[in-house]
């Protein structure tokens, strides 16, 4: 008998083989103080990433028009913001978040800013954690796993709606994964659409419609969770659990017209795709551009995509399929792959799906057992690793932690010239100098920007902008359109910012009356301010880069250089954040043969700016002229941490070592040079004499 049903199984496939559930190790508990411990140094660490110096100049313009919605007590749907366009309609989809965040600026000033930050990143970050408990994570792993998306979400953690945003989309995916969860316990007692937890998403996608432009993605992740339930309904629940969905999505998507400007503001997220991102103004926007993975490789955002992905693989062969998270996944690398924009959402979505996986993959680990006995040294370890992936980031340079403005990058002490003495009538600007130029001159509308923050502007203005930064034709077209009476410009030299130099080269028309860190001011000699040109005109001193023939210059004029040391101390008068004229004011003094005088304004720049690019490298040329390689050396060491190696940088460094006699690290750095630059001959001789 045996061997006839043998022989009628003969060649038959045999029928999957049911999955083993998979067993996992105990969590510990939530009071445990080993679990405690680890939670609280990583809300520390989740907090301390997005505490660094704010530095983004759009602020101004949210906080501007903020204070212009209390004032007017009215939401304004017209251009009120620029000069070009005053009047024209205007659609203005963050004025929920610019509403709210003009009485905390205006009661507590910049702690307001701050106590704004930790308070959205860690409700945001709070609220998928408990995502993340509700969907298993409940061990060690999802605190590290909050720290790692921390680092990256800090990026966009300026003032700005997204914040705003990233607590709503964090709520979306805590009542979505609670909802998933209790369906998973009881199938059987699906609840009605009014005790529906994931009504509330119909409050959500109308609070993010008049928050910020990104209200579609809401609706997508909506989406992304109805789709497991989309199957043929066979019982009174599944049918329930099929139109549930669709309804709940229907109203969100309805209540997102509910806005001052109803569909126009839900269509500018499309408008920019099919048409803006075309245009020249937007492909020269950094945040608009895909990711760079060597900037981002502190904070390990490479590690942080591969490893969710690693882990959703994982999860599907082993515990099964999450159509959810691989939708999620697929949905948030495509939006933030092709622009930085999105690289703060990718790592809020991540964050409960890595952490879930993560933790289920260390708990099936027979190494890994966080039970009782054990809870406090995994707590121990969790806090220390969760230090360890965070160093890196928190003490990046361009970064530095800290409650404050950077002063070096909004038009303020321009501003304030402009205030002082008349400055006004029609003007050009940066796009990012609008926000705050509106912010510190509105409702005058002599003194608004000719752009804001949005590039607001017809299609032609916005080409004619972009064009005349680099080509001086196209800076004569949009002049002969407009005659500025005032220009602002960046001092801070951009590779598609030539404006500058064209004005500095059109000495007939235009006059520098200001200049630091920030920004250089023109002003037309022919014009209603033409008295502000003749008292106030710099002679010697650019706004653009300083060439290498105006050193040259004045190393044969001694007049010469005496007017340019003149102009650069007026210059370092006028305003405190004047590192520029500093570093240019440090080698004319050499020329002198006055080092101690130059290694003192070094000494200054360096203890008001310890971030200040050259400033290091300038003092350590002076040393090496003065006999003291060895704090050269250090000079050239501490300006390579901030700025990153260079070949003049390596050579520099392997010139001290020379002087020192340490022939093996000056060779060694000679060749890093080298290296960086096989081009250059001096190089390659300086290292030929040592070997």
């Amino acid at each position: 008998m045996n061997r006839k049903r043998s022989h009628a199984n003969r060649g038959r496939h045999p029928g999957p083989t049911p999955r083993t559930p998979t067993v996992l190790a105990p969590a510990p508990a939530a009071r445990h103080p080993g679990f405690l411990l680890a939670t609280i140094v990583t809300a520390a660490g989740v907090a301390l990433s997005v505490s660094f110096v704010l530095f983004d100049t759009d602020m101004w313009q949210h906080l501007g028009v903020g204070r212009a919605i209390w004032q007017l007590k009215a939401i304004p749907t017209h251009q009120l913001w620029t000069w070009p366009n005053y009047g024209a309609p205007d659609v203005n989809a963050s004025w929920g978040f610019r509403f709210l965040i003009w009485p905390i600026w205006h009661a507590l000033g910049v702690p307001g800013l701050f106590a704004w930050r930790w308070t959205t990143t860690l409700a945001a970050f709070g609220l998928l954690w408990a995502a993340a408990r509700r969907m298993g994570a409940v061990g060690f792993a999802p605190l590290v796993v909050a720290v790692l998306c921390s680092l990256t979400y800090r990026h966009r953690s300026q003032v700005r709606p997204e914040t705003l945003v990233a607590v709503l989309f964090a709520a979306e995916i805590w009542i979505l994964e609670s909802w998933r969860a209790a369906r998973a316990r009881a199938p059987e007692q699906a609840a009605g659409m009014l005790r529906d937890p994931r009504a509330w998403l119909i409050l959500i996608a109308l609070l993010w419609a008049n928050v910020h432009i990104s209200y579609w993605v809401g609706l997508a992740v909506q989406a992304i969770y109805a789709l497991p339930v989309l199957k043929p309904a066979a019982t009174g629940s599944e049918r329930r659990d099929l139109r549930t969905p669709l309804v709940i999505l229907l109203l969100s998507a309805v209540i997102s017209l509910v806005n001052p400007w109803g569909w126009q503001a839900l269509w500018q997220p499309f408008d920019y795709f099919l048409h803006w991102r075309h245009e020249p103004i937007f492909q020269t926007i950094g945040e608009l551009q895909p990711i760079d993975w060597a900037y981002h490789a502190r904070g390990g955002l490479a590690v942080l995509i591969a490893g969710w992905a690693v882990l959703a693989i994982w999860r599907a062969r082993v515990i099964g399929f999450d159509l959810v998270e691989a939708l999620m996944l697929a949905l948030f690398l495509a939006l933030a792959l092709p622009t930085r924009r999105f690289v703060g959402m990718l790592a809020l979505a991540a964050f409960p799906f890595a952490a879930r996986d993560l933790d289920a993959w260390l708990r099936t680990r027979s190494w890994y057992a966080p039970h009782a006995t054990r809870a406090w040294l995994h707590g121990v370890l969790t806090a220390a690793f969760c230090v360890a992936i965070g160093v890196p980031e928190w003490t990046r340079p361009s970064m530095p932690a800290g409650l404050g403005i950077d002063p070096h990058v909004a038009p303020s002490r321009a501003c304030d010239f402009m205030e002082a003495h008349g400055v006004r009538g029609r003007g050009l600007n940066p796009f990012d100098f609008g926000g705050y130029q509106m912010f510190r001159f509105w409702p005058d509308r002599s003194r608004l920007p000719f752009i804001d923050i949005h590039q607001s502007g017809s299609r032609e203005d916005r080409y004619l902008y972009a064009v005349a930064q680099q080509d001086h034709d196209g800076w004569r077209t949009l002049d002969a359109k407009y005659r500025f009476d005032y220009v602002l410009v960046h001092t801070h030299q951009y590779p598609n910012d030539r404006l500058p130099q064209f004005l500095d080269a059109d000495t007939t028309s235009w006059a520098l009356v200001f200049t630091d860190d920030a920004a250089g001011l023109f002003i037309r000699r022919d014009g209603a301010l033409a008295s502000v040109a003749r008292e106030f005109s710099y002679r010697r001193l650019p706004a653009g880069i300083v060439p290498l023939k105006v050193l040259e210059e004045c190393r044969a004029d001694p007049v010469m250089r005496r007017e340019l040391e003149g102009e650069l101390r007026r210059a370092m008068r006028a305003s405190p954040w004047n590192g520029r004229a500093t570093l240019l004011l440090a080698p004319l003094l050499m020329l002198d043969h006055r080092l101690v005088e130059a290694h003192a304004l070094l000494d200054t720049l360096i203890e008001r700016d310890p971030r200040r690019l050259e400033a290091r490298a300038a003092r350590g040329e002076i040393e090496l002229v003065e006999g003291r390689p060895a704090e050269a050396r250090a000079d050239f060491a501490g300006e390579i941490r901030l700025a990153g190696e260079s070949a003049y940088l390596d050579q520099s460094l392997a010139r001290c070592f020379a002087r020192l006699g340490d022939k093996a690290n000056a060779r060694a750095w000679y060749r890093k040079s080298v290296r960086l630059d096989p081009d250059d001959a001096a190089l390659r001789d300086s290292l030929g004499a040592l070997d």
